[in-house]
């Protein structure tokens, strides 16, 4: 009979797994302040900073659609400019504040990341602090609060420490729940604290999790029995990126930009402007190992795995246009 695991043994893997997590934050901060900034305009809003892209003349629709992007761990708010504009150019406009934490201040978490346990929601509460002042702000402003800004379809989106970020004020903090929210993209989210205290089933939102098979700090807790995707209720769906690690929502990692593209705006376009799914969403795609999806209480839920399938991002790339 093999040898149990020890629970100091797997106490120290999680401290190495999430000092790693750490450093590659460390090393996306470094390479956005390095790398010009690519948003459309920076402004200072609610005592943050701001980038800003807003949709261009070949974007459809009257309105616009809002949508917040909260960044990683020591990342910044134009760590993942490729989604950010390209949400733009679909219709969207799309706010990204830098908190505290983004470069390299605040060096260490406030509850280390090993201690999920600990975690309350007066962790990072400065960070939903953020988005609530920035969203106020916005809409008392007269530029951004009137149409062609639709403050009726608001989205969220964040990546790592940002998708925590975006979950709590979903629901998955019951305290942070801000009724207004009405879809949600969670880019590697760190979800461990909501998993341990069993508050992902107050999210009252559609959500999208999007996870990588290199990630190992974070997507192992997306995916496994009774992990995120399992408690959040529906509608809900669930990707897993064949050989990403957690900066392939960054702009470091452009392998894997169009299909986080593909399906981040099929979401949102789904949910905030009421189009249908396209047909392709669950097919075989070779960057897709795993694809889980359900809609309802009452539908079968659809797990699809797609290892060694190389077919093109065709129809990623209309969604694009």
């Amino acid at each position: 009979m093999a040898a149990a695991w020890p629970s100091d043994t797997r106490g120290m893997y999680l401290k190495r797994a999430f000092r790693f997590l750490v450093l590659i934050g460390c090393a996306a901060a470094v390479m956005a302040v390095a790398r010009p900034c690519r948003a459309q305009q920076q402004i200072t809003m609610a005592g943050l900073k701001v980038a800003v892209w807003l949709p261009t003349e070949k974007a459809t629709g009257a309105d616009w659609p809002v949508i917040i992007f909260s960044h990683g761990f020591h990342g910044s708010n134009i760590q993942s400019t490729f989604l950010m504009k390209a949400l733009a150019d679909a219709g969207y406009a799309v706010f990204a504040p830098n908190h505290a934490d983004a470069g390299l201040g605040r060096w260490k978490p406030v509850v280390p990341f090993a201690s999920a346990g600990q975690w309350t929601d007066a962790t990072y509460a400065d960070r939903r602090r953020d988005i609530e002042k920035l969203i106020a702000a916005l809409k008392a402003n007269p530029r951004f609060g009137s149409k062609p800004y639709d403050w009726d379809r608001l989205g969220l989106a964040g990546h790592s420490l940002g998708g925590y970020t975006v979950l709590g004020l979903a629901g998955a903090w019951p305290s942070w729940k801000d009724n207004r929210i009405k879809a949600v993209l969670a880019l590697s989210p760190y979800s461990a604290p909501f998993i341990m205290k069993k508050t992902l089933g107050s999210l009252h939102v559609p959500v999208m999790y999007q996870g990588g098979t290199l990630d190992f700090a974070i997507t192992p807790s997306l995916r496994k029995a009774n992990g995120a995707y399992d408690q959040t209720p529906p509608p809900k769906f669930y990707i897993e990126l064949k050989g990403a690690g957690h900066l392939a929502w960054t702009d470091l990692r452009p392998a894997y930009h169009s299909t986080i593209v593909g399906y981040s705006i099929a979401f949102f376009d789904h949910f905030l402007k009421r189009k249908p799914l396209p047909n392709q969403f669950a097919a075989k795609n070779h960057n897709i190992a795993t694809f889980r999806r359900m809609d309802s209480p009452t539908t079968m839920p659809l797990t699809s795995r797609f290892p060694n399938w190389p077919l093109s991002d065709r129809w990623f790339a209309a969604v694009e246009r």
